[in-house]
């Protein structure tokens, strides 16, 4: 009596592997990869696209080759960067990897066979069994959806490292433009430099100029090119950062404008914050999701707490002469709870998920204050930037042509006049870095909205 209901239980059991079968997940075809496009574009213009064939690459090697043709602008060197970066088409395989995960959450176990065969004179000793673990049966729903919320936070992550690389390519371009203008001028204050130090040596040798002041001169023409060779490298290290975000092999590929973007002409040109655009931080969604994965995994754990492993199957067992008929049976094996009981397991999960959903607050506290910190450099930035565009920069053009009203008059010596020719020049390298600062905090602000991966340790 007691093998009919075993064979029921076995009878079911085939049922719910049949019905499993039938609802097993597949791959897609592209692993969630036009989810991750789709949300990039909510925030960026520029498009992502997977090189995974060989004609998939050719064709983003002759955009790339295309858009390098020219000057760059800062879209063009983003989208460069989201075909030509390798370490960001590596990081698309992520996708793959938690799709292939989601698919075999969804497989059946393999069932598993053992034989013991043993003969002594005309005795044999044969046993077959057929064993499928029935525990990883039930428990599979919950692993298919866990595995399938780890898929979703995986493309959220994904997403995040798009427009991260976007992001820092935009701090990168802004930063090699403006070393460029910076060394034009600086430049140009070394020229003046050097020939304000000759024309002093000349006249202290004739009599009519002091050593001091002499050396004065020198001495500010030695401290302009230190800071030009030091302009020289800086120009070179921003130039080869870029190149890297771009994937290219050397700095001679560039071609980049002679200078940086114009300011806005006002403040109606700045970008706004508000709550909305704060609720899409995708490093917010992406603790969620992960959240509640693990609530899934809690559940799990309190499920099989008691039974780790359940092996159900049919046997056949010879004892005796071979002419005697096989006896015919079922193993049953599983873990006794006598000394785990499970109980540590438990807390364990339920301690992580409290410890997940505090940092989930935390996380909250801190991008919350990243993006009013953010938004206010950028509007500082720009009244800075502004100030030195319509207020210094004007002031210091007024100054210099009323000195060369003077120096025509002859009520000033040339070196004055030099000296504030130095001056204008460093007025404008001030506004190159002020309007620098002002392009990368937009960058930066548009960061705080967007937020950064979770696994910082990659960046």
């Amino acid at each position: 009596m007691v093998g009919q209901p075993l064979t029921a239980f076995i009878k079911k059991t085939c049922w719910m592997m049949v019905i499993l079968l039938a609802g097993c997940a597949t791959f897609s075809n592209d692993a969630g990869f036009g989810e991750v496009q789709n949300t990039t574009q909510q925030y960026i213009q520029q498009k992502p696209v997977w090189a995974t064939t060989d004609a998939q690459k050719t064709q983003n090697a002759e955009q790339v080759q295309k858009l390098l043709a020219a000057p760059l602008s800062a879209d063009d060197a983003v989208q460069i960067a989201l075909l030509n970066n390798a370490r960001l088409q590596a990081d698309f395989y992520d996708l793959q990897i938690a799709e292939a995960n989601v698919v075999q959450a969804g497989r059946l176990p393999n069932p598993g066979f053992s034989m013991l065969y043993a003969k002594h004179n005309s005795d044999y000793s044969i046993e077959q069994i057929l064993t499928l673990n029935i525990m990883s049966l039930l428990t599979m729903p919950k692993a298919s959806e866990m595995e399938k919320r780890h898929f979703a936070a995986t493309r959220q992550e994904v997403t995040q490292r798009v427009l991260t690389l976007a992001n820092e390519t935009r701090r990168a371009y802004y930063a090699a433009l403006a070393a460029r203008q910076r060394l034009q001028y600086l430049q140009q204050v070394k020229d003046v430099s050097a020939a304000t130090a000759e024309l002093a040596r000349r006249m202290q040798a004739i009599g009519n100029w002091s050593a001091l002041d002499a050396a004065r001169e020198r001495a500010f023409y030695a401290d302009t090119a230190i800071e030009l060779r030091k302009e020289q490298h800086h120009r070179l290290a921003t130039e080869e950062a870029l190149v890297r975000l771009l994937g290219l092999t050397d700095a001679t590929k560039l071609q980049l404008p002679e200078r940086l973007p114009d300011l806005p002409e006002n403040q109606d040109g700045l970008k706004q914050v508000n709550t909305e655009d704060f609720s899409k931080r995708l490093d917010l969604q992406q603790m969620k999701s992960n959240t509640e994965a693990l609530a899934q995994s809690l559940g799990l754990t309190k499920t099989t707490r008691f039974i780790n492993v359940l092996d159900l199957g049919p046997a056949r067992i010879l004892d005796g002469r071979r002419s005697e008929p096989t006896k015919k049976g079922f193993e049953i094996r599983f873990e006794l709870p006598i000394f785990d009981w499970g109980t540590a397991r438990v807390k364990r999960a339920e301690a992580e998920y409290m410890q997940v959903m505090h940092q989930a607050a935390a996380a909250a506290v801190v991008a919350a204050s990243e993006v009013r910190t953010s938004y206010d450099f950028y509007r500082r930035s720009y009244d800075v930037a502004q100030q030195y565009r319509d207020e210094i920069l004007p002031l210091r053009s007024r100054i210099q042509r009323e000195h060369v009203l003077r120096f025509n008059g002859m009520l000033m010596s040339p070196f004055e006049l030099i000296a504030d020719a130095r001056t204008q020049v460093l007025a404008v390298v001030s506004y190159i870095d002020a309007l620098r600062d002002f392009w990368i905090a937009e960058t930066q602000m548009e960061q705080s909205l967007i937020g950064k991966p979770l696994d910082q340790e990659r960046n």
